[in-house]
């Protein structure tokens, strides 16, 4: 009997969108609507056991700068888990401001497709770390493509040339979400999730899609996957963060048996 750790023990990373101070969710970054206060949800969240928070500005990019400061500053009084930023991050002036408001990570897209060099910038200043590679893919013919301004413009780069720029750039971490997938509860992509962590040499955090527990505990059995992005799973109460922690210590805890991967 061998016990493979590094098969199970993954990070859960409740995601927040938020417009004008609240909470929204859409479909396939789509019919965004209002469903709730992000800080009452990140100290819920955190309370009930998550392991990271990410709050994302889902309209930054339209008006050129991420508007989190007073919100950030909220939960980060409150929450004591690793806090990302994501959203309209420009230059690395915005990247001094939040992690200054208690950021312990930044997330770039858009920006970085027209400044590759803020990734690199800002990972000189605070360290590689703290540089979260924010990768929206969509699947095309033979693969996925990567996507800028919240899934509303196309880049013609495919996501695993993407990974490895990113990579280059030093980034210390990737963050993959499945337009295709986010909101529809029907799981997560797979095979998304597969090819990225077996490319790419950072750790990598997969999104959109989940349904249900089932869902987490089938995709935690990808070896290289560091973690799992949650959002209408947590925020509609489908997934118990109880519950799904105490599933997925059984489940490191089964013995793997030879020629049994089940």
């Amino acid at each position: 009997m061998v016990l493979e750790e590094s098969r199970y023990v993954k990070r859960i990373v409740a995601r927040l969108d938020v417009k004008s101070n609240f909470l929204i969710k859409g479909v396939r970054f789509e019919g965004l609507r209002k469903i709730g206060d992000p800080a009452s949800a990140a100290l819920k969240y955190y309370e009930d056991g998550i392991d990271e928070i990410f709050l994302v500005d889902n309209v930054a990019s339209l008006y050129g700068r991420n508007h989190l400061g007073s919100l950030l500053e909220e939960v980060a009084r409150d929450v004591f888990v690793p806090l990302t930023v994501g959203g309209g991050i420009r230059n690395l002036g915005d990247a001094e401001e939040l992690f200054g408001l208690g950021a312990d990570k930044i997330a770039i897209n858009t920006a970085s497709f027209s400044n590759p060099s803020l990734i690199t910038e800002v990972a000189n200043k605070f360290g590689s770390q703290a540089v979260v590679g924010s990768v929206q893919a969509q699947r095309t013919l033979g693969g996925w493509e990567c996507l800028v301004e919240q899934g509303r413009d196309r880049t013609g780069v495919s996501v695993i040339e993407r990974v490895q720029q990113l990579t280059n750039l030093g980034a210390g971490e990737l963050l993959v979400t499945s337009v295709d997938n986010d909101g529809v509860q029907r799981g997560f992509d797979a095979e998304l999730a597969e090819v990225v962590a077996a490319t790419s040499t950072l750790p990598v955090v997969i999104g959109g899609g989940c349904g249900g527990i089932d869902d987490v505990l089938e995709m935690v059995k990808i070896e290289k996957l560091s973690g799992l992005a949650l959002a209408s799973a947590l925020h509609f109460d489908i997934v118990n963060l109880g519950e799904l922690k105490a599933k997925m210590k059984q489940q490191h805890q089964k013995p793997m048996i030879e020629g049994n991967f089940a």
